[in-house]
């Protein structure tokens, strides 16, 4: 007959007998993770002293001891300290591939200056491009929506010393946003300013499907929010904004370089930037 109690309670690892070994994760930069006892939802920026600091979507900063306790994607981990960079003699890279600046310091402000249209565009650009455009020293500027860029355009007007790039969301034929941006490149701005966009409905798109562990970006019907459509499809929750802002961590933690992002928008990114620093 089967001892479910096994022959010796005395012998040695008694006490960890069917006691499940949860996964261990090293807590990297921008990782996404949730605090079990009271659902702080956060990224790593950065580990000391047996601490991680989270910042949420709003910008707030927690610190938690390292150790059990938090969730990734809903699953429980021990969360440890990231594992040390090996030094290496060769330049380094940033995270859009180009090669570092021996001098890290931000170069002084430009006139010139990109404006993005959406706030997970500019921490998209943020994220991947940042080390350049502050050795280049170009300020990307939030447009909070296509249908303000003349308004912005005409407070303060682009120049030969002053250059205009803008990034567009959904720049197809017939769109509204190519109407608007026609217009304007048409206009009186026109000859100091480039205006760029990628095929897209929305920027979460740019991210390729193969970082995100997916096959591919779900159709939503119209009639439906994007992104609620997204994340209806893939079952993640979709309630409300913090919902939908919590999605966006998951997707933006995804992109570690260049590499994860879709070619037709790397490429306009890279023209962007060109032009203002011309």
């Amino acid at each position: 007959m089967d001892d479910r109690y096994g022959a010796d309670v005395l012998a040695t690892g008694w006490k960890g007998h069917g006691v499940r070994e949860l996964p261990r994760v090293a807590a990297s930069r921008d990782l996404v993770v949730e605090v079990a006892d009271d659902g702080f939802c956060g990224a790593v920026v950065g580990v000391s002293g047996g601490m991680v600091e989270l910042e949420d979507r709003v910008g707030r900063r927690r610190l938690f001891p390292l150790g059990p306790g938090f969730l990734i994607e809903g699953r429980d981990v021990v969360l440890g300290p990231p594992a040390p960079v090996a030094a290496h003699s060769g330049p380094r890279r940033t995270a859009s591939g180009s090669f570092a600046a021996p001098d890290s310091r931000a170069r002084t402000a430009r006139a010139s200056r990109i404006f993005v249209e959406g706030r997970h565009d500019a921490e998209l650009v943020e994220k991947v491009w940042g080390d350049d455009l502050r050795a280049e020293g170009v300020v990307v500027e939030y447009l909070q929506g296509v249908d303000l860029l003349q308004a912005a355009l005409d407070e303060e007007p682009p120049s030969a010393q002053r250059r205009y790039g803008v990034l567009l969301d959904h720049l197809v034929p017939g769109s509204k946003e190519t109407r608007i941006a026609e217009a304007i490149s048409r206009g009186r701005h026109g000859a100091h300013l480039l205006i760029v966009g990628h095929p897209w409905i929305d920027v979460w798109q740019c991210v390729t499907p193969r970082s995100m562990g997916i096959e591919r970006w779900p159709e939503v019907p119209r009639g439906i929010e994007f992104k609620v459509g997204v994340c209806r499809a893939l079952g993640w929750p979709a309630r409300d904004q913090a919902d939908l802002a919590r999605a966006w961590q998951r997707v933006l933690a995804s992109v570690k370089s260049y590499r994860d992002l879709e070619p037709a928008f790397l490429g306009r990114v890279e023209e962007l930037i060109d032009f203002v620093t011309q």
